[in-house]
């Protein structure tokens, strides 16, 4: 079974954070969110996965490989210039002669596959879309269907008088290579907006599989991506859980005065210096120094942060190399790779880009 996952996209609304990372390689509990789908697909016998590639490229290739080390085949399919949903799908035809999932890469569910594509092929269907219920559909696609599962219409933000059914279309398809006939080549193409309405047009066997129990999250911006990464600390997710409350990697050093409370994560070398409090859920990646008397709480930390003594930092993302001197505060902000931070500096509510050296 093979699967399609389109991460050639900028990350935009994860800006700064994915300016040097793209985000398919952002850590969602210290490892790439990118290798938690891929975990999940190959529960479902996946054994072919094509990734369509487009911002900072190499980065996946560099670390999934040809994906021999995970007993699977990947493919990397360049993208010169973004092509929308279908346009990319087109763009990898020549491997898509059979069955295949496609995946909106912002997205994390685990949503059972087995079973959605039991329902594709006992309905002998061209297209299945997964639909996710959420409690404010207003800022999705409502997604409204017959009694027997085909797809009726879609309704694009509906206003409160439209809202029929809190079920979206949760970004997982499975399609078949008649599907690429709708879609034209070297063309920027919208499946959602162009190719499934041609499928309705054209009265083509177009079903919904509904998921009310699978967990589901549109990580594409810096509140859900925080979030992703606490509710798999925490295990709203289910993937994967922690064995305790506080997990500490190899040659971590924690001062035996430090104060972990909740769900902690922190990787590998690491430094938590005398007098610190760590109030989870909050993650830490390899590398990090949190030196004396430092609060940190509710904060996912990339690897090789260094936060000097008597600091504070809350409801926060700092990424690769952010350098945070001492007596400073940092709240509800997202610190790019390698933003230097100086001593008793306030920050809220800020986004501060890649290299950044502030001054007082």
């Amino acid at each position: 079974m093979k699967a399609l996952i389109l991460v050639g996209g900028l990350g935009t609304r994860l800006r700064p954070l994915t300016i040097n990372t793209p985000k398919a390689m952002m850590p969602v509990l210290n490892r790439p969110f990118m290798a938690h789908v891929i975990d999940h697909l190959r529960k479902h016998g996946v054994d072919e996965i094509i990734l369509t590639r487009g911002h900072l490229a190499k980065q996946m290739e560099s670390y999934f490989g040809d994906g021999s080390k995970l007993g699977i085949t990947i493919r990397y399919i360049d993208e010169s210039r973004p092509l929308g949903t279908a346009g990319g799908i087109k763009n990898c035809e020549q491997y898509l002669n059979d069955t295949f999932f496609a995946l909106n890469g912002d997205v994390f569910s685990t949503i059972n596959l087995t079973e959605m594509l039991k329902a594709h092929r006992g309905k002998g269907a061209v297209a299945t879309i997964a639909l996710t219920p959420v409690e404010n559909p207003s800022a999705f696609g409502l997604v409204e269907t017959e009694s027997d599962g085909r797809i009726k219409r879609f309704i694009e933000k509906p206003k409160p008088d439209e809202m029929t059914t809190d079920m979206i279309n949760a970004g997982c398809y499975i399609l078949e290579p008649e599907v690429l006939g709708y879609i034209q080549h070297d063309t920027v193409t919208s499946i959602e907006r162009e190719t499934f309405q041609s499928l309705l047009k054209n009265h083509r066997p177009f079903y919904a599989y509904n998921d009310r129990e699978s967990y589901w999250i549109d990580m594409g911006n810096r509140d859900k991506y925080c979030q992703l990464n606490m509710d798999m600390l925490t295990g709203r997710c289910p993937c994967p859980a922690l064995s305790s409350g506080v997990q500490t990697g190899e040659g971590t050093v924690v001062d035996s005065s430090a104060k972990l409370e909740g769900r902690v994560v922190v990787g590998n070398n690491c430094r938590i210096g005398a007098g610190v409090t760590i109030a989870g859920p909050a993650i830490f990646g390899d590398n990090c120094t949190i030196s004396d008397n430092s609060f940190i709480g509710n904060a996912v930390f990339w690897n090789g942060v260094k936060v000097g003594n008597n600091s504070s930092i809350d409801n926060s993302i700092l990424a690769d190399n952010c350098l945070v001197s001492e007596c400073s505060r940092i709240s509800t902000s997202a610190l790019a790779d390698g933003v230097f931070i100086p001593s008793s500096m306030i920050l809220i509510d800020s986004q501060i880009w890649p290299g950044t050296i502030l001054s007082n």
